[in-house]
């Protein structure tokens, strides 16, 4: 089963257990009631209620009495199995790890060793030390490869020209 990180659990909320979500996601049915997530040591949590908070959420878990029981859960990561109408042509962070990249020439890049979070478009971080704005990936070639059309003289500081 795979599993894709969606979450993360913040903080304590109150005394009774709640506690403060901030969602990886645009999809906030991770959290309606009814939904099951896991901690990322395959600890099942099933969401029983949830409202908006500011930019986050404030969530009550099965099972989760009371302030100790929140404080032992808080700075979770949370996974979710992926949804059934996600797009499958979607490209997801854990599958951008280790892809090998080139342009649509064939010209090789390198191999992504990291995503960076970044507020214009995330980074694709590569083995050669080159930054490529995740907007420039057109997709994966036959040989599943990740495509790159990168606007001229982006790599000429990692190729040293």
């Amino acid at each position: 089963m795979t599993l894709l990180e969606v979450g993360r659990i913040d903080k304590p909320h109150g005394v009774r257990g709640d506690v403060i979500v901030a969602l990886t996601t645009t999809e906030t049915a991770r959290v309606t009631p009814g939904s099951v997530l896991f901690t990322a040591d395959g600890r099942r949590l099933r969401v029983d209620a949830s409202r908006a908070h500011q930019h986050r959420w404030i969530v009550t878990f099965d099972g989760v009495v009371g302030r100790v029981a929140a404080e032992a859960i808080a700075g979770e990561r949370l996974l979710a199995e992926p949804l059934e109408d996600d797009d499958p042509d979607a490209l997801w962070v854990h599958e951008l790890i280790g892809s090998a990249v080139v342009e649509p020439d064939g010209t090789a890049r390198g191999e992504v060793i990291a995503v960076q979070d970044n507020p214009a478009s995330d980074l694709l971080v590569l083995d050669t030390g080159a930054l490529v704005p995740l907007r420039f990936v057109t997709g994966r070639d036959g040989a599943g490869r990740l495509v790159v059309d990168v606007p001229d003289g982006l790599f000429d500081l990692v190729d040293g020209a």
